[in-house]
């Protein structure tokens, strides 16, 4: 499991000048029990940041490949080395079977390593993986789920055991194992391809472009699950790697904490903030959190001053959730100072910039829960679902301004233009995966593709 999302809070967008001023004078970082359960982690409340994504290793006896470019995690941890220091327990790598794996759960908590509420969460997590691996239809669904799931809870585990600590700006990590394959492994058989789809793929292409001459892209999206990094990649991969692989995503807090996250974020590249949704969660981590933020904001603004960057942020802070009315899904409204405070650093940045509008549709393969929680440890639902990423032209702000005297007035016309074209995109995407239309919901602003066929 994994993502990111994140707005600037507001503590962080305060200090936004104040960066943008120290940048400029720089030069250039069982178990049976109730389904509902809590993650309460002794080091959840340390100085952590927020992040995504998932993770690997190599069971014996399972399928080596899923197919030619996804082979399963087993095949990823062979070939990229387990990544611990021997002394790691191999109970869940050496699993065989789907028994194997829920007994090692049970054995690893009777042995005192593993604490009750992780391990109800880990058999969860396997028991929802596997269902939604089965919907596919792949006929080696059982060999794949055992596969990822073992080193899924390998990785989990490990993190128990030596827990990894986010720095503001994570590098995601390759080797000597590789987490981004991982994630991409892991997440793959949950996608059903056949009903899913890529809005507007030649400005990716532009976006390519932009970025091998040393420009700038930052992409003001809508967030929907922990997946949506490795769904952007996924769908992108085939005819942009560069952006699927380089991509920086701005991640909330809620993702490093969550002991089921935590392994998941490693193989993502991660600007770590926390989310002013839960910046007063605890008082007392207030401070902390707001000198974490203002080190983040350093760190993007020296990345944006290199050049060559593509960065992706959810304005809204958050995930996407249902109406509670109507229950239909629809992007969040974005936040003005947030989208201003990612305008100012690019603009600042010395190198040429564009910011573009992009939407995700891919809620039903992870969906949050209905409504935002502050405890760390919710309910992963997981099933098999079509997806869809779309981009539209990017907007200037320069050509709102003269529209509006008021600058103030000018943020919030801008932002809300940014909202719009998202929303746009949002309704073309789920026209074609839940109203069935496939390729034919494409409009004159908006075409449909299907690149990896």
């Amino acid at each position: 499991m994994s993502i990111l999302s994140a707005s600037f809070c507001t503590p962080f967008a305060a200090n936004a000048r104040a960066a943008l001023s120290t940048h400029s004078s720089q030069s250039t970082s069982s178990l049976t029990g109730p389904i509902r359960w809590r993650l309460s982690a002794p080091w959840a409340s340390g100085r952590r940041c927020p992040c995504l994504v998932l993770c690997s290793s190599k069971p014996s006896g399972t399928a080596e490949l899923v197919d030619d470019k996804h082979p399963t995690a087993a095949a990823v941890a062979a070939s990229s080395g387990s990544g611990s220091d021997g002394s790691h327990s191999r109970t869940f790598l050496d699993a065989r079977s789907e028994e194997d794996l829920l007994s090692g759960i049970r054995k690893e908590t009777e042995a005192g390593r593993l604490p009750l509420n992780i391990a109800r969460a880990m058999e969860e997590l396997y028991e929802n993986y596997r269902n939604a691996v089965l919907q596919s239809g792949n006929p080696r669904a059982k060999e794949v789920v055992l596969s990822n799931m073992a080193v899924a809870l390998d990785r989990i585990f490990l993190d128990v055991q030596d827990h990894f600590v986010f720095p503001p700006y994570h590098k995601a990590i390759r080797e000597p194992f590789d987490y981004y394959m991982f994630v991409q492994n892991y997440i793959h058989p949950l996608i059903d391809f056949r009903n899913s789809y890529v809005g507007n793929i030649s400005l990716f292409h532009e976006m390519e472009q932009n970025l091998q001459q040393g420009h700038n892209i930052v992409l003001i999206s809508n967030h929907q699950t922990e997946a949506d990094p490795a769904v952007i990649a996924l769908l992108l991969e085939a005819t942009n790697p560069h952006i699927a692989e380089n991509m920086n995503y701005v991640a909330g807090d809620r993702v490093v904490t969550d002991p089921l996250c935590k392994p998941f974020s490693r193989g993502r590249n991660l600007l770590c903030v926390y989310s002013k949704k839960h910046m007063n969660d605890d008082p007392e981590l207030v401070e902390m959190k707001r000198r974490s933020n203002a080190k983040s904001l350093k760190e993007m603004a020296l990345l944006l001053r290199g050049g060559s960057r593509i960065i992706w942020i959810a304005p809204s802070g958050g995930r996407d959730r249902p109406d509670p009315a109507t229950r239909q899904w629809s992007p969040a409204p974005f936040d003005a100072s947030s989208v201003d405070n990612m305008r100012r650093l690019v603009e600042h940045a010395g190198v040429p910039g564009h910011i573009y509008p992009l939407a995700l549709l891919c809620y039903d393969i992870m969906p949050p829960p209905a409504q935002v929680e502050k405890e760390i440890g919710e309910r992963r639902v997981i099933s098999f679902h079509g997806t869809g990423v779309s981009v539209a032209p990017e907007i200037s702000f320069d050509e709102i301004y003269a529209a509006h005297e008021d600058p103030e007035e000018a943020k919030v016309a801008y932002t809300q233009a940014l909202y719009e074209s998202v929303n746009q995109q949002y309704n073309v995407l789920k026209s074609a995966i839940h109203g069935k239309r496939g390729l034919e919901a494409s409009i004159p602003t908006v075409t449909l593709s299907q690149p990896w066929l």
